[in-house]
């Protein structure tokens, strides 16, 4: 787990961030959400990240990710990313909307 948090915590340059942002989500999330632009959610309930956008504004979602996403489902686990994690997250998101 070190490696992986050495790993997540470089300092990334724009291209990185997005990679870094998919390296999150595959590490946190792709057990239950897609997050890919084609392949259903492994859990039925959890959205694509592909749609998030068409939710609502994806920047919402910063401050929840920055200071813990809390939701109404006991499947999702609750969890915090730091400052820069977020930063590459959102890039990651993004790149799925197009």
């Amino acid at each position: 787990m070190l490696a992986a948090n050495l790993l997540l915590s470089s300092s990334p340059t724009a291209a990185s961030s997005i990679e870094q942002g998919r390296r999150l989500a595959l590490l946190y999330c792709a057990k239950c959400h897609s997050t890919d632009k084609v392949s259903p959610s492994p859990l039925k309930i959890a959205p694509p990240f592909r749609t998030l956008h068409e939710r609502y504004p994806i920047e919402m979602l910063q401050e929840a990710l920055a200071e813990g996403i809390v939701t109404g489902h006991p499947t999702m686990p609750e969890f915090r990313f730091d400052a820069d994690q977020v930063g590459d997250f959102m890039a990651f998101l993004k790149t799925l909307e197009q």
